[in-house]
């Protein structure tokens, strides 16, 4: 199969249309007409995932994060993202991006962290309107019983298969409805408040809206942006493989969160 069916069944699964205007989603590198038979996914691409992605044969890199994520003026070796590209590029590897329009599908990174986390009924805590149905920014929703912050956090750990994460507001503090965002995605406090939600999870937030969910008594959940979206890469590797069974689709073995505990 040729690369331009791959991007289709990306592009229906996370229409670009539900990206945000900053960002940067599609074919990034790579000519659309030639085939592929080997796809790794990552959750960014990095000197390992790329060296992971020559090493391995790949014919495309389906990343979360862009590369490049910015307009570029020159493409040399002479910047680390230049390597990273001229590498992939020598090596004949394409990549595509969904980003923030996989972050915001129907079946996208909040849809399943909001499932992950058992919640009932929920919607997009910022509604597209492009008529793609259930697709929007977050996710809001029930859960099936009053919980503490703590029993939240302990949910969310198991879930996405962490021993440490961060909260704020009192462990002890009782809730029912909550949001989920994934990534950096303070921006979503007020929109969760005014939903209604008395916490919200998400992968990491800047101190000052740490400081404005305490004064709201609104609890927060700090997964870590890696662990928040790291696995949704995972299960879009099943998803590109059962749709395309004649693929080989692997999701990155290299890639580790740069962050760690002590």
């Amino acid at each position: 199969m040729n690369l331009a069916s791959l991007i289709a069944f990306l592009e229906a699964f996370a229409p670009p249309a539900l990206a945000e205007s900053w960002d940067n989603v599609g074919l990034l590198v790579g000519d659309r007409a030639r085939d592929v038979a080997r796809v790794m996914t990552c959750l960014t691409v990095t000197g390992g995932t790329a060296r992971e992605a020559l090493d391995e044969r790949a014919d495309v890199i389906v990343t979360h994060h862009p590369l490049p994520f910015r307009p570029l003026k020159r493409l040399t070796a002479d910047t680390y993202e230049g390597r990273l590209l001229l590498e992939l590029i020598h090596g004949g590897v394409a990549i595509f991006s969904p980003h923030t329009a996989f972050d915001s599908a129907v079946g996208g990174i909040n849809r399943q962290l909001a499932e992950g986390l058992g919640l009932i009924d929920a919607r997009p805590l910022l509604p597209h309107d492009d008529g793609t149905g259930n697709a929007g920014g977050g996710r809001h929703g029930t859960l099936p019983a009053v919980q503490t912050l703590a029993e939240l956090a302990d949910q969310v750990k198991r879930f996405l298969k962490i021993e440490r994460l961060q909260i704020v507001g009192a462990a002890d503090m009782s809730l029912q409805r909550v949001a989920v965002a994934c990534g950096a995605a303070g921006e979503f406090l007020d929109p969760a408040i005014a939903a209604g939600c008395q916490a919200l999870v998400t992968g990491e937030t800047r101190f000052h809206t740490c400081l404005a969910a305490e004064a709201a008594e609104v609890g927060l959940v700090l997964a870590g942006h890696y662990a928040s979206e790291r696995f949704a890469v995972e299960t879009l590797a099943t998803t590109i493989g059962k749709q395309f069974p004649t693929l080989h689709v692997w999701a990155s073995r290299r890639e580790t969160d740069p962050l760690a505990w002590r």
